[in-house]
This record gives structure tokens, C-alpha cells and sequence, in this order.
């Protein structure tokens, strides 16, 4: 950095966002120091940071949106500077103050810009005096119903309630009628007010198949400010984006210049320095309108990255360092295409509620033009605190088709067991024939063309999850072979199953003198499946217990070669297949009067119980009938013993455990 007023920054925010800055700050040689709830102490933005500082207990208002906790932590780390990133205060001109009375510089425009735009109406009439398109509506300070009734009936029908002094789709309504007027009004101001701390509202006239179209522009202190292209931002779900790209598919070389023109001038009306968006709709006939400014940095902004060959929040750092823009704005130009999808905890046949859980299993996709901003991985917990987006999973290619297939690719390589999320639905948008010639695309793209969609799994993805599962429940091997025995007499029991609101049953049998190869049928249809187990790893062997165990499973289900990856949490499984994760529960087994009379010599728990004692150790010789392990179930005591002379090669749980009826708890290895 040439110009460089400080050395230590505090990023006062979490998750992929805060990663995303320590990176810049390390590209830059900056010391950068965390900020952390209870709920954040171990996540992976304190693990990665230089140093890191408690705020408080996990609620937002009680940590991040602390700002007295904030500025103790940057002085307690020494830090010269703040980002705030995006979201909790990124966008709080009081902040911004603060920060500037604290000796602190605000990575962001000055609170004056912030306070400029943040205001709605005050944004829409400057933007209106300066000559850029507005819609019909209504800006003004009072805020009583009949004043809001009566300029809606000048405005006309269908028009938006909006939250005043907010964004991202939070207090605003769509009203198509009068009727509907006073349940709007009421429902976004109490939003809002939620929200934001402030009740107001505006009118607008609605578009009601609008483009989203923004543009990201960028501002220095010495006077400079330069668009950097656009994004279409036109898939969203209530507001919300879950898709963005750049540039849009539909802006010509002439709108771009013509956009990019509109946002410059806006910015440089309030002196903007950094990075902001000037968001804007285009109409069915190209024709656009200002929307809103975001004074701050925003969640697609690596599609612009990729495109431009620009670090923004590189940049973000060296202008308020002091140092200039170096380009002009024709020096900046617009190279292949980039599509980002937004990962969240959030079930969608469920509502889109958000969800949360233990991230059993996080492998995020490489390759080819594929960029992911993560702020998770495997042993995350995902609570209810925060904002449920988990990674943007972002793809790049020379043309938007190239773009499309590295995405389509990098989702379907993307594995997340544990929690339910939106994964499987952002394939399908992707897949879906209106996104891949998007020329209708509009904001009710979605509700238009995914109405009520559910995940669904392949009849063939579904046998093949659950033939893997018993497979991984299979006793063990020895080690190096890939025969199979089993220490109780009979055939195996079926192993049976939840999916969903549906029950199977899975019936394995070894084939005579073949390892690893087995007949499986599944009920109902009880058809009968050729099953080669080539390989499985993952099992554990250690010594210590096993929390969370991964299978990876190289199997051939009728002449298909395939690998399925499995994560186990007490009895439920996830699995990984072709159409998504699927959560696999295992039920107990039913009762057969072989298991109960030979129950003391299985090596599974015969009912569900708490394991009191473990007798032996890993790698401890024992002999037929030796004890192993003891096990209370039903008020009574259980010990099981060896049924043959072997080696001890897993010890599955410790006392205290409770297991579930034929769970493993112990395997022993031939002698």
C-alpha cells in the first residue's frame, strides 16, 4: 500500500464476509483481528484471523450490533480501522460516527453519504433532481394513513409499500388493490420498525415483471468515482437474491454506459468514496428506473471480481488507506461472465424457513472456474442467531454458457450433510430451461417458474443411498480384506428405514465365496440387486469414540460403479447422492427369536440401552466367550461377549453412551 494511516484492522462482522476480508487484509500484509459472539468462539473467521475479541453473548444486539463492545475491541487489538462489511452496522451512518470520533477509519463512505442514501425518500428525490428516471410515488414526510391512503389512490394501482430507511426486502409489500392498502401499511411499518428502528414508509408505483439490474460503482478521496459494470439481480425469492451474475445477459454496450453514467452521477452527488450499488428495474421494454443505493460492499460482489480482474475489498482497504483509483473509466472493461449462487440453511419444502443444524460434512467444489466464499466447514453448528447464508458458490467462464456449466457442475459437487439447505434447489434454478435462456428472466422468475417446488430424489439415487448405508453398517473387516462374517448364527436381519414419510426395509446376503459381494432387496418391491463392495474407508479404528463417522463407499449396484459418501449422527444418516443430500434414519430392527436368544454373544446392542462398561481395549486379544462390554437396557444389566477367538478392532461408544437397538458397539477382527 503506498499511502498506508493503519496496520491492524477489526472486522466487525462473521462468517464468509469476515474470511473474505482477512484474506485482503493478508494479500496486503494487514494484521487482521476478529470480532466474536458465543455462538461464533470457534468458527472459521476466529481460527483464521490474527488475533480475535469476545463481544458477548450470541444475539446480534448483544455482540455484533454492540457497537460500545465493537470499538473496546479495536482498541483493546490496537486496530487503526473498521470494516463493517455487510449487514449488523455496514450501513449505520452513527456507526460510521462513532468510529470516526473513536480515532478509527470506517472502511465505507463518510456517514454523511451513508446517512444520504440510507434515507429512501431522500435517496429517491436526489436521485430525481439529478435527471435519472424515478417511478410515480410518494416520498414525503407524513406518514399518517389517510395521507398514505390518498397519495396511493394518485399513485395508482398495483403499487409498493417500502421501508423508508432500510433495504433487502424487509418492509415492503406488493398491493395490488385498496383493499389491500391498510394490511400493507400496517404489516412494513411493523417490519420496518423491527427492522431498522424506524417505522417510515414511501410509495411506489410496482413493475410487476421487473429486471433487477445494479450497478457497482466506486469511489476514492481524491475526487474519482467509476462504475465497474453490472449485475443482474433479477432471481429472488421475496426480495431476497439467491442468483446474481455479470454482466446482465440483456444490458447492451449503450444501457451499460447509460446506467453506468446514472450511478456515477448519484455517487458523486454525496462524495462517495469505496464501494457502493446504485440498484435499479428495467422494464419489459428495456427502459430503466432508479431504485435504492447500498452503501456498502454486497454479498455477489466476486461476480464483478471475476469480471473486472478487481479486488474490491482490496480496494475498499487501499482508498481509505489514502490512495487513488488508478484507472479511468475506460480502462475499465468487462471480460467473460460470472454466475454466483447463494448457499443457505434453509428448507424449502418447508416455506424457505431457515433451518440449522451440525455441519457433518462440508467439501466444497472445485475446478474450472470456480470460486467458493465459505464461512463454514465439517464440525460447524449452525444456530438460529444470524443470517442463514452458509457460502456463495460462484462460477466463471469465457461466455455466460460456460459460466452456467461450471456452476451447474461446482453445485452438483458440492457436498453439505447434516442440515438441510437450499442446495437442491439452486440446481434446479440453474437447470431450469428459463435460466439458461433467460430473455423473460424477471424478479418472479421463481414464483412463476419453480411454484412449489420440493426436493426429490430419483427412485434409483434413493436404493442406491440406502443399500450404501447398510453397507456401512455391515460389520467390519479384517484388516486388508474385504470379506464380510457375521459372530451371531442365521441369515442378517433386514435393516429398516425412514426417508421422509416413507419406511424401507434392506436385506443384504453375502454371495457364497465372492468378498465384498452381496444380493440386496429392497421393500417393497423386494427386486432383487447384484451389490460389489470394492472399497470403504472411512471407518474408524481409533481408539477414542466415534462422533460423526464418514464412509466413503466405492460400489458396483448392477453393473454401475459409483462413490457414495455418508456421514452418520446417532441414527441418522446423510447421503450424498445425485439429486442431493438425503437423510436416511435408521429404525430398529424388528424381533426375530434368533436375535433374542443369541443376544448375549452379538457384538450389537441387543435393545436400546446406556453402555456402562467397555472390558477390553483396541488391539487386545480375546478369547470365545470373554466379556466385552456391559450395557443396561430395560432395567437390566447385559454383558456381551465374544462369540469366536479374535482381535479387538473398533470400540464404537464409552459408558454413558445410549445406543440404539443393534447399533455396533464393538468389532473384533479374525485372529
Amino acid at each position: 500500500m503506498n499511502t498506508c494511516r493503519f496496520d491492524t484492522l477489526l472486522i466487525a462482522n462473521r462468517g464468509e464476509i469476515a474470511l473474505r476480508i482477512i484474506r485482503a487484509c493478508h494479500k496486503l500484509g494487514l494484521r487482521a483481528v476478529a470480532v466474536y459472539s458465543d455462538a461464533d468462539a470457534d468458527s472459521p473467521h476466529v481460527r483464521a484471523a490474527d488475533a480475535a475479541v469476545r463481544l458477548g453473548p450470541a444475539p446480534a444486539a448483544d455482540s455484533y450490533l454492540n457497537v460500545a463492545a465493537l470499538l473496546s475491541a479495536a482498541a483493546r487489538a490496537g486496530a487503526g480501522a473498521i470494516h463493517p462489511g455487510y449487514g449488523f452496522l455496514a450501513e449505520n451512518a452513527e456507526f460510521a460516527r462513532a468510529c470516526a470520533a473513536a480515532g478509527l477509519v470506517f472502511i465505507g463512505p463518510s456517514p454523511e453519504a451513508i446517512a444520504a442514501m440510507g434515507d429512501k425518500r431522500a435517496a429517491r428525490r436526489l436521485a430525481a433532481g439529478l435527471g435519472l428516471p424515478v417511478l410515480p410515488g410518494y416520498d414525503g414526510p407524513a406518514q399518517d394513513e389517510a395521507t398514505l391512503t390518498g397519495e396511493a389512490a394518485r399513485i395508482g394501482y398495483p403499487l409498493m409499500v417500502k421501508a423508508a430507511a432500510g433495504g433487502g426486502g424487509r418492509g415492503m409489500r406488493l398491493v395490488n388493490g385498496p383493499e389491500e392498502l391498510a394490511a400493507a401499511l400496517a404489516g412494513a411499518r411493523r417490519e420496518a420498525a423491527a427492522a431498522f428502528g424506524n417505522g417510515d414508509l414511501l410509495l411506489e408505483r410496482a413493475v410487476l415483471r421487473p429486471r433487477h439490474v445494479e450497478v457497482q460503482v466506486f469511489g476514492d478521496n481524491h475526487g474519482r468515482v467509476l462504475h465497474l459494470g453490472e449485475r443482474e439481480c433479477s432471481v429472488q425469492r421475496r426480495h431476497q437474491k439467491v442468483i446474481e451474475e455479470s454482466p446482465s445477459p440483456v444490458v447492451s454496450p449503450a444501457l451499460r454506459a447509460e446506467l453506468g453514467a446514472a450511478a456515477v452521477a448519484l455517487a458523486a452527488a454525496v462524495g462517495y468514496s469505496g464501494a457502493g450499488t446504485v440498484e435499479f428495474l428495467l422494464d419489459e421494454a428495456g427502459r430503466f428506473t432508479f431504485l435504492e443505493m447500498n452503501t456498502r460492499l454486497q454479498v455477489e460482489h466476486p461476480v464483478t471480481e471475476l469480471v473486472t480482474g478487481i479486488d474490491l475489498v482490496e480496494w475498499q482497504l487501499r482508498v481509505a488507506a489514502g490512495e487513488a483509483l488508478p484507472w479511468t473509466q475506460e480502462e475499465i472493461t468487462l471480460t467473460g461472465h460470472a454466475i454466483e449462487a447463494r448457499l443457505y440453511a434453509e428448507d424449502p419444502a418447508a416455506g424457505f424457513q431457515p433451518t440449522g443444524g451440525d455441519v457433518l460434512l462440508w467439501q466444497p467444489p472445485a475446478g474450472e472456474g470456480v470460486r467458493v466464499d465459505d464461512g463454514i466447514r465439517t464440525g460447524s453448528i449452525i444456530g438460529g442467531h444470524y443470517d442463514p447464508l452458509l457460502a456463495k458458490i460462484i462460477a466463471a467462464g469465457p461466455t455466460r454458457e460456460d459460466a452456467l456449466r461450471h456452476l451447474g457442475r461446482a453445485l452438483a459437487d458440492t457436498v453439505l450433510l447434516g442440515l438441510t439447505s437450499n442446495l437442491a434447489y439452486l440446481r434446479a434454478i440453474v437447470a431450469h430451461p428459463g435460466f439458461v435462456v433467460p430473455d423473460a428472466l424477471s424478479t418472479r422468475f421463481l414464483e412463476e417458474s419453480l411454484p412449489g417446488w420440493r426436493p426429490s430424489v430419483a427412485p434409483a439415487e434413493r436404493a442406491t443411498a440406502l443399500i450404501a448405508v447398510a453397507l456401512a453398517q455391515w460389520p467390519q473387516p479384517s484388516a486388508g480384506q474385504l470379506g464380510y462374517w457375521r459372530n451371531n448364527p442365521g441369515q442378517p436381519p433386514p435393516r429398516r428405514y425412514r426417508v421422509g414419510d416413507e419406511t424401507a426395509e434392506v436385506t443384504l446376503r453375502p454371495v457364497p465365496h465372492a468378498p465384498g459381494c452381496f444380493t440386496a432387496a429392497l421393500s417393497p418391491d423386494e427386486t432383487p440387486r447384484a451389490v460389489a463392495l470394492v472399497a470403504r474407508d472411512g471407518i474408524p479404528r481409533a481408539a477414542e469414540r466415534v462422533i460423526n463417522p464418514r464412509y466413503n463407499l466405492d460400489l458396483t449396484l448392477d453393473g454401475l460403479r459409483r462413490r457414495v459418501v455418508l456421514v452418520a449422527a446417532g441414527d441418522d444418516w446423510w447421503a450424498q447422492t445425485a439429486d442431493g443430500p438425503l437423510r436416511i434414519t435408521a429404525l430398529p430392527l424388528l424381533p426375530e427369536p434368533s436375535r433374542a436368544a443369541g443376544a448375549g454373544g452379538s457384538l450389537r446392542a441387543p435393545l436400546p440401552g446406556t453402555v456402562l462398561a467397555v472390558l477390553v481395549e483396541v488391539g487386545e486379544s480375546v478369547a470365545e466367550g470373554q466379556p466385552l462390554v456391559k450395557l443396561e437396557a430395560m432395567k437390566m444389566e447385559y454383558t456381551i461377549r465374544a462369540a469366536a477367538a479374535g482381535v479387538v478392532e473398533v470400540i464404537y461408544h464409552v459408558p454413558g453412551d445410549n445406543v440404539a437397538a443393534d447399533a455396533l458397539l464393538i468389532h473384533v477382527g479374525a485372529v
